[in-house]
């Protein structure tokens, strides 16, 4: 009894020190997030976008359909000339009438970059690619595809 008494009579300093300290490691790390690189930038249209993984991990589960998050940077063009945008993995592009009864899949976001929860297959194959599929105010669909790094493919 006495030996735990006298382990926290020596280092209680210390851990209450590391107690208060911790708190802003963990915020500090929370505020430094590191991101896989960008892929390449390509024109779509009016727009040139560069897309970038949030992460490097497979498809999650977000209500009840696997997605992967994206950022998608709009180098060029305006977001306001945008009616609706969507993105989804796969071998091929799914058609916007079929889009545009869920909710995922959707752009959303600022003029600095737009989110999305990208509808995405449970695994990666070698023939899947992103796509990503937008509808400008005059009806105009553009659709531009990306193909997956090997890092995404596991």
């Amino acid at each position: 009894m006495t030996s735990k008494l006298s382990f926290w009579r020596k280092y209680r300093y210390q851990l209450s020190g590391a107690v208060l300290v911790l708190p802003f490691w963990f915020l500090y790390q929370s505020m430094t997030p590191v991101f896989p690189p960008a892929w390449p930038a390509q024109q779509v249209g009016d727009f040139e976008i560069t897309p970038m993984p949030l992460d490097l991990e497979q498809p999650y589960v977000h209500h009840e359909a696997y997605v992967k998050d994206f950022m998608l940077m709009f180098n060029k063009g305006k977001i306001s000339d945008i009616r609706q945008g969507y993105v989804n993995i796969g071998p091929q592009p799914v058609p916007l009438g079929i889009l545009q009864q869920a909710e995922d899949g959707i752009l959303h976001g600022n003029r600095h970059g737009q989110h999305v929860h990208a509808i995405a297959p449970h695994t990666f194959a070698a023939t899947d690619k992103m796509w990503v599929t937008i509808e400008t105010w005059q009806g105009q669909q553009l659709t531009a595809s990306w193909e997956l790094p090997e890092t995404l493919l596991k």
